[in-house]
C-alpha cells in the first residue's frame, strides 16, 4: 500500500489537535534582533521585480525596454548595463530603452557599442559622463501612456517596476517569455533579461541559542520561492573577518528545490544546505545537500542541532542570483579592526586549509582510504611533496589522476576504540615549511548498536511497547556507544497498522507530517526524539503495528563520504478504548464499520 494513501479505517488527525509544547520551534529560544553593519552585512542581485513582463518580439525591428525606477526624495546614483551578443560581428538590431524616474538621479550608463537609443527626461537624469548615444526627452506621461508611448515605436520585449536600485544589468535578446504582448503583472520574475541589486542592503538578524556552550557561529541563508520554478543557481559570497583557526562555524543554505548554491568563501566551514551544492573553485563538483526546514524556527533549530551557540547572521531574500555575506564576527566575539581577508585564493598561493578538505576517506573491508585528487589539487595551485598517515612510513601511491593512501585497521598507527578507528591526515606541501595535519575517522559498524524506544512522557523515563489512541507518545532513537563526530538524525518514520490500518507516515525528509506529529529537543547525548498522537475513527482498530524509523549517521563537518543508514524497528502493542464509556457506539452499515458519536 502506497505510505501516502490512509484507507478510511485509520487517519491520522493533522489540522485539529493540540500538543503540549515540546516541538523542536517551541524550544528554540533564540530571539532574532537586527544586527549592525559594523557586524554583518548582505547584499544580493536578484531578477525578481514588483511588476514586470516579458515577452518575445523576434521579428522587430526595434528592441523596446522599459524601466520605471522609483527612488526616494533627493539625488541619487544608478549603474545601468545593457549586455547583448554579437551576431556575425554587428550588433541584430538596434535597442530603445525608456526610462521613467521619479527624482533625480546620476546616471552611469554602459552600453558599449550598442545601437541604443535612450528616451529619458532630462531634467531629473543627470549623466556622470557623456552617454555616447541617441537620446529623446520623454514626455511626462503617466505609467500607462508612457507605456503606450513606447509601444508606439515597437512592440515591447521587458518592463519592470524597480524600487531604488544601486545597479541594473539589462541583457539584450535573451527574452524567454512565452507572451508576445508585454503587460505589467506583480510580482514577476524578469529571468536573464534583467538583474539587479537593491541599494539598501537586506535585513540581517541574530541572536544567542539559549542552552548551548561554545563559540560556534551560524550563518542562516533562506531563499524565498521566486514567480518561476525554473532550474536556479545562487552563488554565495562569504567573506569573514577572522584569522585562519579562529572560526567556528556552519553556513545553513534553505531554498526552493530547484536551487543549487555555488559557494565561495575565504574561511573553512561546515556546509548545510538543500539542492545540491559545489565551490567555485571547482564548480563541476556537484555535492548533495539535505532536506531542511522551510520556517524561520526550523531552521534556527537546525543551528542549534549542530551545536551553534549563536546565530551570527539570519537572512531571509527574494530568489537571488548572487549574494554577500560580509561579517566581522568571529565565534560569537567582535573583531576590532579586521584586516581584509581575500575572498578566493590567489591564483599562485596554495590554500592548505581548503586542500585538507579536499581529502576524501573511505572505509570497506576493515580498511581506511584516503583519497586526493590531482586535478583538484591542481585548482589550489598546490605542489604536494609526501601524504602519509600518523606513520610517516605509509605513504600515498601514485595512481595517475590521484594520490591514494591505505591501510588495515590494524597498522600505521590506527587508534582503535570501541566505536572509531582514528588516524591522521599528514601532507607535506612546497608552500609551507610544517606539515598540514588532519583527524580522519572510520566508524566501527560492528560494535554500533542503534535502539528505538517509546515512552509514555516527555521525560523519557519510563519505556513502554503500548499506545492507545488519543494519548501522546514519544520516540527516541539512540546509537551506543555514542560517537561525538558524527551526528544521528532521522530521516523519516511510519508506522504500519497492517492490512486493516494501513500505514501511517510521521516523518518524511526529515520533517514531520501533519499537526501531530512534533520533533522535539534533540537529548542532552544528541539522540532524535519526536512525539505523535493518533487518532482512530473506525473499528475494528488494529491491535499492533510497527514503528520503523530510517536514520543516519552523518559526520559533523558535513562530508557525505561516510554517512550510514540504518532502519531500525519496533512491534507495538494498540490498546482500545472502552467505547462504551466515551460515548461511541458501533454501528454496521453497508458492510462498513463506522465510529459515530
Amino acid at each position: 500500500m502506497d505510505r501516502g494513501t490512509l484507507p478510511l479505517a485509520v487517519a491520522l488527525l493533522l489540522a485539529s489537535c493540540s500538543l503540549s509544547p515540546t516541538s523542536l520551534a517551541e524550544t528554540v529560544h533564540c530571539d532574532l534582533q537586527p544586527v549592525g553593519p559594523e557586524r554583518g552585512e548582505v547584499t544580493y542581485t536578484t531578477s525578481q521585480v514588483s511588476k514586470g513582463c516579458v515577452a518575445q518580439a523576434p521579428n522587430a525591428i526595434l528592441e523596446v525596454h522599459v524601466l520605471f525606477l522609483e527612488f526616494p526624495t533627493g539625488p541619487s546614483q544608478l549603474e545601468l548595463t545593457l549586455q547583448a551578443s554579437k551576431q556575425n560581428g554587428t550588433w541584430p538590431r538596434e535597442v530603445l530603452l525608456v526610462l521613467s524616474v521619479n527624482s533625480s538621479v546620476f546616471l552611469h550608463l554602459q552600453a558599449l557599442g550598442i545601437p541604443l537609443h535612450l528616451a529619458y527626461n532630462s531634467s531629473l537624469v543627470t549623466f556622470q559622463e557623456p552617454p555616447g548615444v541617441n537620446t529623446t526627452e520623454l514626455p511626462s506621461f503617466p505609467k500607462t501612456q508612457i507605456l503606450e508611448w513606447a509601444a508606439e515605436r515597437g512592440p515591447i520585449t521587458s518592463a519592470a517596476e524597480l524600487n531604488d536600485p544601486q545597479s541594473i544589468l539589462l541583457r539584450l535578446g535573451q527574452a524567454q517569455g512565452s507572451l508576445s504582448f508585454c503587460m505589467l503583472e506583480a510580482s514577476q520574475d524578469m529571468g536573464r533579461t534583467l538583474e539587479w541589486r537593491p541599494r539598501t542592503p537586506a535585513l540581517v538578524r541574530g541572536c544567542h541559542l539559549e542552552g548551548v556552550a561554545g563559540h560556534k557561529e551560524a550563518h542562516i541563508l533562506r531563499v524565498l520561492p521566486g514567480h518561476s520554478a525554473g532550474p536556479r543557481t545562487v552563488t554565495v559570497k562569504v567573506e569573514l573577518s577572522c584569522a585562519p583557526g579562529d572560526l567556528d562555524a556552519v553556513l545553513i543554505l534553505q531554498g526552493p528545490p530547484y536551487v543549487s548554491w555555488l559557494i565561495d568563501a575565504n574561511h573553512n566551514m561546515q556546509i548545510w544546505t538543500t539542492g545540491e551544492y559545489s565551490f567555485k573553485i571547482f564548480p563541476e563538483k556537484n555535492i548533495r545537500g539535505f532536506k531542511l526546514p522551510d520556517t524561520p524556527q526550523g531552521l534556527l533549530g537546525e543551528a542549534r542541532m549542530l551545536n551553534a551557540s549563536i546565530v551570527a547572521s539570519f537572512v531571509e531574500l527574494p530568489l537571488a542570483s548572487i549574494v554577500s555575506l560580509h561579517a566581522s564576527s568571529c565565534g560569537g566575539r567582535l573583531q576590532t579592526s579586521p584586516a581584509p581577508i581575500q575572498t578566493t585564493p590567489p591564483k599562485d598561493t596554495c590554500s592548505p586549509e581548503l586542500l585538507m578538505s579536499l581529502i576524501q576517506t573511505k572505509c570497506a573491508d576493515d580498511a581506511m582510504t584516503l583519497v586526493l585528487k590531482k586535478e583538484l589539487v591542481a585548482h589550489l595551485k598546490c605542489t604536494i611533496t609526501g601524504l602519509t598517515f600518523w606513520d610517516p612510513s605509509c605513504e600515498a601511491e601514485d595512481r595517475g589522476d590521484k594520490f591514494v593512501l591505505r591501510s588495515a585497521y590494524s597498522s600505521c598507527g590506527m587508534q582503535v576504540s570501541a566505536s572509531m578507528i582514528s588516524n591522521e591526515a599528514v601532507v607535506n606541501i612546497l608552500s609551507s615549511s610544517s606539515p598540514q595535519r588532519k583527524k580522519v575517522h572510520c566508524l566501527n559498524m560492528d560494535s554500533l548498536s542503534f535502539q528505538l524506544g517509546l515512552y509514555l512522557s516527555p521525560h523519557f523515563l519510563q519505556a513502554s511497547n503500548t499506545i492507545e489512541p488519543g494519548q501522546q507518545s514519544f520516540v527516541q532513537v539512540r546509537v551506543s556507544p555514542s560517537v561525538s563526530e558524527f551526528l544521528l538524525q532521522l530521516d523519516s518514520c511510519h508506522l504500519d497498522l497492517g492490512p486493516e490500518g494501513g500505514t501511517v507516515e510521521l516523518i518524511q525528509g526529515r520533517a514531520a507530517k501533519g499537526n501531530c506529529v512534533s520533533l522535539l529537543s534533540p537529548s542532552p547525548e544528541g539522540d532524535p526524539r519526536f512525539s505523535f498522537l493518533l487518532h482512530f475513527y473506525t473499528v475494528p482498530i488494529p491491535k499492533t503495528g510497527t514503528l520503523s524509523c530510517t536514520v543516519a549517521l552523518r559526520p559533523k563537518t558535513g562530508s557525505q563520504d561516510q554517512e550510514v543508514h540504518r532502519t531500525v524497528f519496533m512491534r507495538l502493542n494498540i490498546i482500545s478504548p472502552d467505547l462504551s464509556e466515551t460515548g461511541f457506539h458501533h454501528v454496521s452499515q453497508d458492510g462498513l464499520n463506522l465510529l459515530t458519536s
